[in-house]
C-alpha cells in the first residue's frame, strides 16, 4: 500500500521525499538535498472543506475576476519566465549573453531551486484552484503540478534576492518584479494567495542556504566582477 507523504510522521515523510529524489544530489549545484526542508520549514496549506481553505478559495475568484486583460496577458506571457523577464526592473543592457558568466550562474541557481520546489509540490499535494472550482479553469491552461508551493513565486523571488546582490542599486525593482510574477498567478487562478506566500519564505530559506556554499559564493563573485568590468568598458566609450 503506497502512503503520501503528508499522512505519516514528519521525520519518516521527509526520509520519504529525500528517498524520491535521491538522484537530485547528482543535478544540485549550490544546495545538499533537503537542505532547506520544505517539509518542516513551511506549514501545509489549509485543508481541504476547512474555512481557511474556502476563503483561500474566495479571494482567488475575487482577484481572478478583477484581472484586468493586461495583467491576464502578463500572466500568461510568464507561464515560462526565467532571469531576462527582470530586464525591465534591471535595465535594458541585461540581455541574453551580454554576461555569460553571470547568465550561466543565475541558470544554475534556478535549476537547483526548480529541484527543491518540485519536491515541496509533491509532498504537499495540493490540487490547484480551477480543480476545486472548474469555472476558474477558462482563466489558462491546466498545469500537471501541484500547487503548494507556487514554483513562480519561489523562482522569481530566488532569482530577485540573488539579482539583487548583484544590482544593489536595483533592488527594490527587483523584488516588486519577482512579487508581482508571483501574484500574477493568483491573478489567472493559477495558485491560491498561500501558495505564493509560501513561495516567498521558502525562496528566502533556498538563497539562505545557497550562500553557505563555497562554490556560490565564489560564483557569485565573479559575476559581479563581470557585470562591473562591462560597467567599466561602458563608461569608457
Amino acid at each position: 500500500m503506497r502512503f503520501h507523504p503528508r499522512f505519516l510522521s514528519p521525520l519518516l515523510a521527509s526520509a520519504l521525499v529525500l528517498a524520491q529524489h535521491v538522484h537530485a544530489a547528482d543535478e544540485l549545484h549550490y544546495l545538499t538535498p533537503n537542505r532547506p526542508d520544505a517539509t518542516t520549514l513551511l506549514a501545509p496549506p489549509p485543508l481541504p472543506d476547512s474555512p481557511e481553505q474556502a476563503a483561500d478559495l474566495d479571494e482567488v475568484r475575487a482577484v481572478a475576476l478583477a484581472a484586468s486583460p493586461k495583467e491576464i496577458a502578463a500572466a500568461r506571457s510568464e507561464k515560462e519566465f526565467g532571469l531576462f523577464n527582470f530586464t525591465p526592473a534591471i535595465g535594458d543592457f541585461f540581455q541574453p549573453g551580454r554576461f555569460p558568466k553571470t547568465q550561466a550562474f543565475l541558470e544554475r541557481v534556478f535549476s537547483d531551486d526548480k529541484i527543491f520546489v518540485s519536491q515541496a509540490k509533491q509532498y504537499f499535494n495540493r490540487p490547484r484552484p480551477y480543480i476545486i472550482d472548474a469555472s476558474l479553469a477558462a482563466a489558462g491552461e491546466p498545469e500537471k503540478s501541484m500547487s503548494y508551493p507556487s514554483g513562480h513565486s519561489t523562482g522569481s523571488m530566488v532569482l530577485a534576492l540573488v539579482l539583487a546582490d548583484l544590482f544593489p542599486e536595483k533592488r527594490d525593482a527587483i523584488v516588486a518584479k519577482a512579487r508581482t510574477i508571483g501574484w500574477h498567478r493568483v491573478q489567472i487562478a493559477r495558485h491560491y494567495p498561500t501558495d505564493i506566500y509560501a513561495g516567498r519564505v521558502f525562496a528566502q530559506a533556498i538563497v539562505r542556504e545557497m550562500k553557505t556554499n563555497p562554490q556560490f559564493q565564489q560564483d557569485l563573485a565573479e559575476a559581479k566582477a563581470e557585470i562591473a568590468e562591462s560597467r567599466v568598458a561602458t563608461a569608457a566609450h
